[in-house]
């Protein structure tokens, strides 16, 4: 593998944490994959891989402040590092040279 190689599902998270900007938490990533997507996704599956992402330094997490709706409870955001946008970056470029010359076949 590449170095900096993330997987389709790696890919789908940080897309995701970029799209959402200061409101990507593990609820709101995974909303996010299901209606793009239409995958049934689970948190443990989206924390899991947040934690493999973190573990590649590809992302970075900030604690927010606890909430009443919570039970004061605090979320984890999430950001991706100069790292994570080079390795979405990379992917992405990959992906696009790969469907070259597909569109046709692709969207028929």
């Amino acid at each position: 593998m590449p170095p900096g190689y993330i997987g389709e599902f790696e890919q789908l998270v940080l897309m995701t944490i970029l799209r959402l900007g200061d409101r990507a938490y593990g609820a709101t990533i995974r909303d996010d994959i299901v209606d793009r997507t239409g995958r049934d996704v689970s948190l443990s599956a989206v924390y899991t891989t947040i934690e493999r992402l973190e573990d590649k330094k590809l992302l970075r997490s900030r604690v927010g402040d606890p909430t009443p709706q919570r039970g004061g409870r605090r979320k984890r955001f999430f950001t991706l590092s100069a790292a994570g946008e080079q390795a979405l970056q990379a992917s992405w470029q990959r992906l696009k040279k790969a469907a070259e010359g597909l569109e046709p076949l692709l969207e028929r």
